[in-house]
């Protein structure tokens, strides 16, 4: 898998910027971290969506097999962090549930 260097700075600036303490916005453009949970969402979503047209573009015979390779192997990752993240929130959620009040 291979890992575009200036893609992830930019996500990593948009993060930085987009979240504070307590997750807070930084600034009157930030949303907060709902905002930043709905644009992760969105670039999930986008990224999915590009490896399946690859993905029909190969079987049409209309793609570069390396650009179908990198859509699939991105989207693979993307997904797997995805469900990562599930598990993550599921177990916190389990967690506070058991919680003494």
């Amino acid at each position: 898998m291979t890992i575009n260097l200036s893609t992830a700075l930019q996500a990593y600036a948009n993060a930085s910027r987009a979240i504070g303490p307590g997750m807070a916005p930084r600034d009157a453009a930030g949303g907060g971290f709902a905002d930043l949970v709905r644009q992760a969402a969105a670039e999930t979503k986008e990224t999915l969506q590009k490896a399946e047209t690859e993905s029909l573009k190969a079987s049409l015979g209309k793609a570069d097999i390396g650009e179908v390779v990198v859509a699939v192997a991105d989207a693979e990752a993307t997904l797997q962090t995805v469900a990562a993240l599930r598990d993550r929130v599921i177990s916190a959620y389990q967690e506070i549930l058991r919680m003494p009040i």
